[in-house]
This record gives C-alpha cells, structure tokens and sequence, in this order.
C-alpha cells in the first residue's frame, strides 16, 4: 500500500475512532456504547493523545458524530457500495472544512495537513480522517478497508498487508473463525 506516513497515521486513527467510539460487537462479545461521558473521554484519548492532544468533555459528542460518519463510510465500502462511501466522505470533507495545509512542528520538516492549521480538534481529526479515506477510496486500495469479517464482530480494519487480503480486524478474530471452520469441517466429516 503507497500511502505517505501522515496519511496512513490518519486512517488508522480513523479506524480507531470508529473501533474505540462506535459500540457493536468485538471479537465475539458485546462492544458497548461508553457507560458514561468519563469512559466515551477515555476511549477518545486513547486515539487523539498521541498527538499530544485531549479531548475535552465538550468535543465528546462531536467526536462520537464523526466516529459515526466515519463508520458509515466502512459499511458502504463493505456493502460494496462505493458511491455510498465518496458521497458521505465529500460530506464529511464539507462539513468539517477539510484543506491540505503544509505545517511545522518546531524545527521538524514541513509535512502536510488535511485541515486549517485554527481548526477545532473535533473538526481536525475528522477533516484528517475523512482525506486520508478519500486517498484510499479514490485509489486501487480502495478494498483495504473494510468491516471484520468474523462472526460478532463489527470493527473497521485498514488493511496494510503486502497482498492486501485481510479480511479481520485482528488476529484475536482471525484465529476464532479458522478454528470455527476448523471445528465445522471435522464435525461434518464425522
């Protein structure tokens, strides 16, 4: 996969926003909503503080909207439904005002940015992660994301792999459903 390591960082971090925020199913078990704002702040700073950044009890809302949008972009994709997917990235990019922007950090190189250098941390991470799905959409990767494919499991992945046929969110998952049909195969040939 040929995608800059600003970019990769922001889809990862999308697919974590919709994994962490989104409730569901994960690895064969119930993925609640947060308890409570103190646990859905928790779950947002797990993915926005490596930025050295955190969230605020007033971006909690803003953020899980995105985490949605963003989810709704994994779904179409997985329903291969490609026009689904770039419409609601186009709105995302619209609604939270998304421009590439060359920025400096200190003495570090310059590096592109997919938002206004001003912009809210609800609108930066969600303008990153709506462009940086859109490089992937709009290119011969766009099947590298997509929704697990276990059984009770629901988590977003961005396949990375030199072949590119992942199709789980994890290992965890992976390895329940070889040994499931592992287990299906040898019950049927007995």
């Amino acid at each position: 996969m040929h995608l800059d390591s600003h970019t990769l960082a922001v889809v990862r971090d999308g697919v974590e926003l919709v994994n962490v925020t989104v409730p569901g199913e994960r690895r064969g078990r119930p993925y609640p909503p947060a308890a409570d704002e103190a646990e859905l702040l928790d779950r947002l700073n797990t993915v926005v503080s490596a930025y050295g950044y955190l969230v605020q009890p007033a971006d909690t809302d803003g953020m899980a909207r995105a985490a949605g949008q963003l989810r709704e972009v994994f779904d179409a994709v997985a329903d291969a439904d490609m026009d689904r997917a770039a419409t609601q990235i186009n709105a995302m990019i619209t609604e939270y005002g998304a421009r590439p922007t060359l920025i400096r950090h200190g003495t570090r190189p310059w590096h592109l940015h997919f938002h206004a250098p001003d912009a809210a941390l609800v609108d930066g991470i969600a303008a990153a992660s709506a462009v940086g799905l859109a490089f992937v959409l709009g290119s011969e990767h766009a099947d590298r994301i997509g929704v697990c494919s276990a059984d009770n499991c629901d988590r977003v992945y961005l396949d990375t792999s030199r072949n590119g046929t992942k199709r789980f969110c994890s290992t965890a998952c992976q390895n329940r459903s070889k040994t499931a049909a592992f287990r299906a195969r040898r019950a049927s040939s007995t």
